[in-house]
């Protein structure tokens, strides 16, 4: 089998990989349609924000480990060219999913899986970076989109051979967080849920 098959072999099971929606499916399963509620987008976030703590950590992980099988199964099947193609095409894949109808998720965790897969160094200074700009602004979005925009710069020195591909990664991400990034200008971007104290939560405060 030629090499050029083998690329594109390696793309087309990366793009399926990045079509599985841990959180449509669980939403499903409860009899949600997870695209009318939140924010009406089908990652770690919203699946927080619509069905608690359980759901959302079951979607980062699973969002995750697509994009480090995508990576590693694009390196077994056709080596470096195959990584490259891999990350790109996995995180396409969960943005705009063929099996629902092109309407997926930012592609967070799932960019991030396969910088783990890249370079684990090159990941966890990102998860650091955006871990703190997370706690500090309670905003996933902001740690999310700077998070983005750092795997470009740092690739350019740890992975020089996925930097055209982080870059466009990173330009999809940006352009996906565009409503955020209004929101956040204007002061009207609302907290993680977690960071959000609930009344059951004021009440334990007063006792």
């Amino acid at each position: 089998m030629s090499s050029v098959v083998l690329v594109v072999v390696a793309g087309v099971i990366a793009y399926f990989l990045g079509n599985i929606s841990p959180s449509t499916i669980m939403a499903r399963a409860n009899g949600i349609d997870i695209k009318k509620e939140g924010s009406g987008n089908a990652g770690t976030t919203n699946a927080l924000r619509v069905m608690g703590k359980k759901a959302g950590a079951i979607t980062l992980v699973v969002d995750i480990c697509k994009g480090v099988a995508a990576v590693l199964l694009g390196t077994l099947i056709a080596g470096q060219l195959g990584s490259v193609t891999s990350c790109l095409c996995v995180f396409i894949g969960h943005v705009w999913p063929l099996i629902y109808k092109f309407k997926g998720g930012k592609g967070v965790a799932t960019g991030f899986g396969a910088m783990l897969a890249i370079d684990p160094l090159m990941a966890v200074i990102i998860l650091a970076v955006v871990v703190v700009i997370v706690l500090t602004t309670k905003r996933m979005s902001a740690g999310s989109i700077v998070g983005g925009i750092m795997f470009p710069i740092l690739s350019h020195f740890m992975a020089p051979q996925f930097f055209w591909v982080a870059l466009l990664m990173a330009i999809i991400l940006v352009v996906k967080h565009s409503a955020n990034i209004n929101r956040l200008i204007h002061g009207e971007e609302p907290p993680m849920s977690i960071f959000v104290k609930t009344d059951k939560d004021a009440g334990k405060e007063g006792k």
